[in-house]
This record gives structure tokens, sequence and C-alpha cells, in this order.
């Protein structure tokens, strides 16, 4: 198997996620004529959502950016049929949006990815540099201090407890809890809020989403590099995949349950 195998494709191709970015896209209140940044974009998902909003051809852009070169191309080809709105895709990284973005814009989206990255005071810094007075910064995650609803501890522990004892029993392994990926650092609300702030933005709506996440959606996040990463550190990847869907599927039937909730965090914010 390859790096494309573990890529993020397969989760966010479930409707729940689609949905649920549909929501914040709702919630940006875009205008039509305006100039939008889609960071991380991979391959459009949530790039086609902002164009659909931006009605008016001649003067609406929406910009999409992502690291990988493979995302890129598979967004310009899945993106063929936009016609409400131009569109530019660009290959960069995310750090250096002000760099790649020259001419401000109204608004930067940054889908479910912020909990990736290190320094975020000085992402939101170049964010700002790339924003109009008044523009907006929109993002969700689903990787924060307070993702895990109470109600789905016992899932949870069952689930990495299971996964455990398969990896141990097929593979003769363990996961090395020292090696934490960054995803895994979460910050609360609360300290989302004071950092936008010390970066010069005022937060104008949050919301907290709780979202149903299916046997589907937990098997296909169990596929993606940066969930292993972070629930088995230090195993090889194709080998902690297969355990952790495994141990899902027998947790949800000894559980009888069809899906388990997630909270998804989704903040506005406007450049002060």
């Amino acid at each position: 198997m390859n790096k494309q195998d573990f890529a993020f494709t397969k989760f966010a191709s479930n409707l729940f996620y689609k949905e649920q970015n549909a929501h914040l896209v709702n919630m940006a209140d875009l205008q039509s004529g305006q100039r939008v940044v889609d960071l991380a974009c991979g391959t459009g998902g949530v790039t086609r959502l902002i164009a659909e909003h931006l009605k008016g051809a001649r003067k609406s852009v929406v910009i999409g950016i992502d690291h990988s070169s493979i995302a890129l191309k598979q967004a310009m080809e899945d993106l063929k049929d936009v016609k409400e709105s131009a569109l530019e895709f660009i290959h960069s990284g995310v750090e250096r949006v002000s760099d790649t973005v020259t001419d401000s814009v109204d608004a930067v989206f940054f889908c479910n990815a912020i909990h990736y990255i290190n320094d975020k005071e000085s992402l939101l810094s170049d964010i700002s540099k790339t924003l109009k007075p008044g523009g907006k910064l929109v993002f969700n995650t689903s990787f924060y201090d307070g993702a895990h609803p109470p109600e789905t501890m016992v899932f949870a522990r069952k689930w990495m407890m299971r996964a455990s004892r398969i990896l141990r029993s097929e593979h003769g392994l363990r996961p090395n809890k020292s090696d934490k990926v960054q995803s895994r650092k979460q910050l609360t609300p609360i300290e989302y809020t004071e950092l936008l702030e010390r970066s010069g933005f005022r937060i104008t709506k949050q919301e907290v989403a709780k979202v149903q996440v299916t046997l589907q959606g937990w098997q296909d996040i169990s596929s993606f590099e940066d969930f292993i990463l972070g629930v088995m550190p230090g195993v090889p990847l194709e080998k902690a995949s297969s355990a952790l869907k495994k141990a899902v599927a027998q947790v949800f039937e000894e559980m009888g349950v069809r899906s388990v909730p997630r909270n998804w965090l989704d903040i506005v914010a406007t450049k002060a």
C-alpha cells in the first residue's frame, strides 16, 4: 500500500462530513463577487460548496491551496463543471498563504485541519495579512478538547482496547504512546477563543455540532494516516488500520449501535 491509501479522501466522502462542511459554509454568509481562499482544499469538496454560494462568475473567485499536487489534480478534474465562480488552484503549503495570495481576500476557509498546525499563532497572523479589513476566517475541527461527547467514552475505551488486543494477537505489536502527533495535542474552545483574540480576530459565530458518525465513517477515519498515528503511534499504518477497522466493527455489534456521535467545533471570526 502507498501513502495515498491512507489519505483523508475516504472519510471526506461520507455524507455526514459533507453536510457538516456545508453548514460551516452557510455560517460564513458569503456574498456574490467575493474572493475566498480554501486553505488545505484537498480534492475540492469544500471548494465546490464555496463556489456554489458565490453567484456571479465575473467577479467571484475561489482559490484552492493544498500541498498535495495529486489532490489538486483531482480537484481540478472534479470541479470542471463549476461555472458560477472563477476557480484557481495553487500548489503550496498552508503556513505562508500571504506569500501565495498577494491580493487581499474576503474570507479564508480552513476546514478540519487547524489542529495539525504546530505554530497556530504564526498561521493566524499570516492569514490576517491576507484578509481585507473585516474579512473572515472560517474553520472547523473535530480534533479538539471536547470533541468526544461524555456518552461516547465507553465506546472509545472499548474500541481502543479491542484494537490493541487485535494488534498484539495478530501482529505482536503495541503502540508507542511516546510518539504523540500534533493532531492529538488538542485545544479547548476557550483556548481557541484566546488564540484568535491574541491574533487580532473577533469571534462572530461559534457552534458545537453533534454529528452522528456511522460505522463506515469510523472505519474510513481508521484509514487516515494522521488519525492512525494519533491513536496507534509507532505502528505500521497497514497493520494499525486493519486492527482499528476490525475492532470498531466488533464494538458496534457488541453495543448494538448504528452510529456514535462526535462534536465538531465551528467558528467564524472577523479580522479586527
